[in-house]
């Protein structure tokens, strides 16, 4: 259930024509009130003699009554809608759940006599509009701070009480959605997105790869957008806006957005903020002799555990990064890849932000390397792309869960759909790579295949036979083979790999816990084609292993 608080206005018969009308679409049926301030309202909706002239004359009584103290804007216009799946509630159940939204925004306190008048109206089985005029009994005006929030606040307990669909709420940081006006025109024009959401698209790509303000202001304007930069009279930079060329009002003027109207973190203070911590000093973990792309999948895939014993600064700070990781993803994947990575990139926008104020100073070598990896060549192995998408998968996850047990439900819902993209990405990429493993794993002497099951058993003996039946099993088998010939101990490996994954959301275990092997045990991610299996050497103490992946 939602609600939804129109900006004040100064026309009380005006909404009152519109609740009663037949509707932009003819959409409305059997208009009429469900409640009222004093239980006898005139309703035109059911009572032929009573008009909509005279319902406003009683909503603005107190209103004349106030003359010039009266607030210019008193008209309070609030819906409450019901989910499509929730039962269909009687009037008696909406006067209630009206009442109790009024008393909950301050607008008429319960048991308050010189409480505002209001009025609510149902001309539709899923939703209600609550008008009221914002004058009091005593003629002053109601305290009605922060209405939107303590509304929500009394929907969710109502939710609940009722056996309503509960809906995931937000904490008030989540980017602007595009207005009704800038819909209707993206569908007039034939456009699938408005331009506040193509430019909030196209400024986050330009912001992860750009390495200072200047070259970001550069990539826009590389990337076909109007770019217009404002400065302070001592010459430095104040703000800046944007707009898509050709988009343009009835004046034919440019539309323009400034970076904080498209997401809050996209306003200049904010990227000014990223840019100047970027020459903070490298991490000790980092590895800059590695590739760009290595770099970053080392980091990320380090990011679970920093979240969980990190700091909630610095956790946010390299949440955002992994956003930045999603956004530049686009630039360098394979062209099949590119609509499920630009839909996890979307997604994980809203996952991005929170009340949390995030440390970027904290994650500076990560942010370098995802800058660097658009100036790179990309990695041409898709068993390299798609190791690294797996670790990204796991990023995201870990990244619902930490919004989860902060009980952030808005950006935790959007971590798991990113999750999902990055899957379908993951099995695009891995399809091939995996299908020459599993060539390889069937060609394994049969006492080879047999010591990978015995394995296999050992180290997952609840979920060993359901993989041994799955088409990929021989890839995993092969993966086994290669990691005991490098000298590691596999069980352990297999162990860890599994422990690393929520497998119960995998289409394929085997699949999943290939590549995450392959890169615990740090494997070429695609050997060559006729290498060989040879006798296995004397497996690796733990105690090794675990410093070779710590290097």
């Amino acid at each position: 259930m939602i609600a939804k608080i129109s900006k004040a206005g100064a026309d009380t018969r005006g909404v009152l024509r519109y609740l009663y009308g037949e509707g932009r679409a003819n959409e409305h049926t059997d208009p009429h009130l469900v409640a009222s301030f004093d239980g006898f309202a005139p309703d035109p909706g059911r009572d032929e003699t009573a008009t909509r002239t005279q319902l406003a004359t009683v909503l603005d009584l107190r209103v004349k009554q106030a003359g010039d103290r009266a607030p210019d804007k008193h008209v309070w216009h609030c819906s409450v809608r019901a989910a499509p799946e929730d039962r269909t509630l009687t009037d008696d159940e909406w006067a209630v759940i009206a009442r109790r939204v009024l008393n909950a925004t301050g607008i008429a306190p319960a048991g308050d006599p010189d409480a505002c008048r209001w009025v609510a109206v149902r001309h539709a089985d899923d939703h209600i509009h609550i008008v009221a005029t914002k004058v009091r009994g005593d003629l002053r005006e109601p305290r009605h701070w922060n209405d939107y929030a303590r509304a929500d606040k009394e929907l969710a307990a109502i939710e609940k009480e009722y056996g309503l669909r509960q809906v995931i709420r937000g904490d008030r940081t989540a980017a602007k959605r595009p207005t009704r006006a800038e819909q209707e025109k993206a569908r007039r024009t034939g456009r699938t997105t408005t331009p506040r959401e193509r430019l909030r698209t196209t400024v986050r790509t330009a912001l992860s790869a750009a390495t200072s303000t200047e070259e970001f202001f550069q990539v826009l304007a590389g990337a076909g957008v109007l770019v217009d930069v404002q400065h302070f009279p001592s010459g430095d930079v104040r703000g800046y806006k944007v707009a898509l060329d050709g988009d343009t009002n009835k004046d034919g003027h440019p539309v323009w957005f400034s970076g904080s109207t498209l997401a809050p973190d996209l306003s200049y203070p904010k990227i000014a903020e990223r840019f100047t911590s970027m020459f903070a000093p490298a991490s000790p973990e980092s590895d800059n002799s590695r590739p760009a792309w290595q770099q970053v999948t080392d980091a990320t895939d380090r990011l679970p555990d920093l979240l969980d014993r990190s700091e909630e600064g610095v956790a946010q700070a390299h949440i955002a990064v992994l956003a930045e990781t999603l956004d530049a993803l686009p630039l360098i994947a394979p062209v099949d890849l590119q609509p499920q990575l630009l839909q996890a990139a979307a997604a994980f926008e809203r996952a991005n932000r929170s009340r949390i104020r995030a440390r970027h100073e904290q994650a500076q070598a990560t942010r370098r390397a995802v800058k660097a990896i658009v100036r790179e060549p990309a990695p041409k192995d898709a068993a390299a792309l798609a190791i690294m998408l797996d670790v990204i998968c796991l990023a995201a996850i870990a990244a619902r869960h930490w919004h989860q047990v902060r009980q952030h439900d808005q950006q935790a819902e959007a971590a798991r759909q990113t999750a999902e993209h990055l899957y379908a990405a993951y099995q695009q990429a891995s399809s091939q790579p995996t299908a020459l493993l599993a060539q390889r794993g069937r060609r394994l002497a049969v006492r080879v295949q047999q010591r990978q099951m015995a394995i296999l058993r050992h180290a997952l003996p609840e979920l060993a036979e359901q993989i041994l039946t799955e088409p990929t099993w021989p890839a995993l088998a092969a993966s086994l083979a290669d990691t005991q010939a490098a000298g590691h101990d596999p069980a352990a490996l297999l162990t860890e790999a599994a422990t690393r994954r929520e497998l119960d959301t995998a289409t394929s275990i085997s699949d999943v816990l290939v590549w995450r092997l392959r890169r615990l045990a740090d494997l070429p991610p695609q050997p060559a084609p006729r290498q060989s299996i040879a006798a296995p050497p004397p497996v690796r103490s733990a105690e090794r292993t675990q410093q070779r992946r710590i290097r």
